[in-house]
């Protein structure tokens, strides 16, 4: 039976703005792609070459993941106000992730003090809550001025090889408290993972280098953990927060930079063993003076 004019043109008059309608908004996720994968990939190869100095140079992803982050931030044109926060947020978002592999890799052989561990936990909670505090106060300005100066003491440290000279045990309780509470304020203030100053202190107090490297890749754990909770907390009422973010933890970064530098810090753990790690050092050293520099002056 033929169809009625009125319903044959019902059907075609219904038809036509659904697919015109298609067309707008295959444009809308064709360019909304195109502007995501750039910032992507940029956050993967972050991701790698964070995860190869980590397992090459021992030194903590947050030194890299921080100031790249920063600046790959203000190309998104993200609020200058918390783009520092923002970066420091989801740097030690990322070190809870990495840190938990390499707690595995290093109990797995036994190198792990635990009990020298559970000793410093308390004051680096403690202290990274303090310290994410403290963060939220300062403005970002404030906060790259604190985060560079602290990367141009780790650039000295680096590329000179200064270590202090084991003279004493570990303090007593109240000492490893105060410890703690410092690496943890410390380390949530610019977004790292504390080898740098843990090494040091468990160096200066009589432990084998193997052992202190692997006390302190544990105690990297409540350090990330604790300041990535104070930054979510003190972050959730900040005003002008891009989409995906929790408090000053930004989802995209978070997932691209956490997975590929987990997957690419046994890689660079296998370089050391055969690469001039030495060298290679003093020229990080060089490359992070550089970044230090540049973020004072910026």
């Amino acid at each position: 039976m033929p169809s009625h004019p009125a319903v044959s043109m019902m059907k075609f008059t219904i038809h036509r703005p659904c697919a015109s309608a298609r067309q707008p908004q295959q444009n809308e996720d064709k360019l909304i792609l195109e502007l995501i994968l750039p910032t992507l990939l940029l956050y993967l190869a972050l991701g790698a070459f964070a995860g190869v100095m980590a397992g090459l140079l021992g030194v903590g992803g947050g030194l890299i993941i921080v100031p790249v982050l920063a600046w790959i931030f203000r190309s998104q044109s993200m609020n200058e106000a918390i783009i520092m926060h923002l970066a420091i947020g989801t740097s030690l978002a990322t070190i809870v992730v990495t840190s938990i592999s390499s707690v595995r890799a290093h109990h797995r052989r036994g190198a792990v003090l635990w009990p020298t561990f559970w000793r410093l936990t308390p004051g680096i909670v403690l202290g990274a809550w303090l310290g994410a505090a403290v963060a939220d106060v300062l403005s970002s300005v404030a906060l790259q001025k604190v985060f560079a100066v602290f990367v141009l003491l780790m650039s000295a440290q680096m590329g000179f090889g200064a270590k202090p000279a084991p003279h004493r045990n570990l303090p007593g309780t109240a000492g490893m408290l105060g410890v703690g509470g410092v690496v943890g304020a410390v380390s949530a203030i610019v977004g790292i993972g504390g080898g740098s100053l843990t090494v040091p202190f468990l160096s200066w107090c009589n432990i084998a280098i193997r052992q202190a490297v692997a006390t302190s890749a544990a105690c990297g754990l409540p350090i990330a953990l604790a300041g990535s909770i104070g930054f979510i907390v003190t972050g959730l009422n900040a005003p002008n927060r891009p989409d995906w973010s929790l408090g000053y933890v930004y989802g995209p970064a978070f997932a691209g930079v956490a997975v590929i530098s987990m997957l690419f810090a046994p890689l660079g753990a296998k370089f050391a063993h055969s690469l001039p790690t030495e060298m290679l050092k003093k020229v990080f050293a060089i490359f992070l003076a550089i970044i230090g520099i540049k973020l004072l002056l910026g």
